[in-house]
């Protein structure tokens, strides 16, 4: 099952420079791991309030992509942050570290489309 939502995603960028669109993927696809390190550091660490913006960072981000899923777990991340809950936080970076690395290769696909 992919995590795109394809038709969305074309919607979403459909009056975009395919240029435009495959610096948008490259970006993504250079800082994604990155952002997934910090905010299980933050998990390991149990400091919310960096939990809390790297998780809301990379849901504005995958926002982007038309990938609901990715965006949701970052969001219940991002509301343990919020109110410093300490539960399931291993197991939903685990969710959100899997859909975000396929998220990832479902870009690296599309990519070829738009360069």
């Amino acid at each position: 099952m992919d995590v795109i939502d394809k038709k969305l995603f074309v919607d979403s960028f459909q009056y975009f420079d395919k240029e435009i669109i495959a610096e948008i993927i490259d970006i993504f696809l250079d800082d994604y791991s990155e952002r997934l390190t910090t905010i299980k550091n933050s998990i390991d660490t149990l400091n919310f309030e960096e939990l809390k913006f790297h998780a809301h960072s990379l849901k504005g981000v995958v926002a982007n992509f038309a990938a609901p899923s990715v965006q949701e777990i970052a969001k219940s991340l991002e509301t343990k942050g919020v109110n410093s809950e300490n539960i399931n936080l291993l197991e939903d970076f685990e969710i959100l570290n899997t859909l975000t690395n396929q998220l990832a290769e479902e870009l690296k696909a599309m990519k070829a489309d738009y360069s």
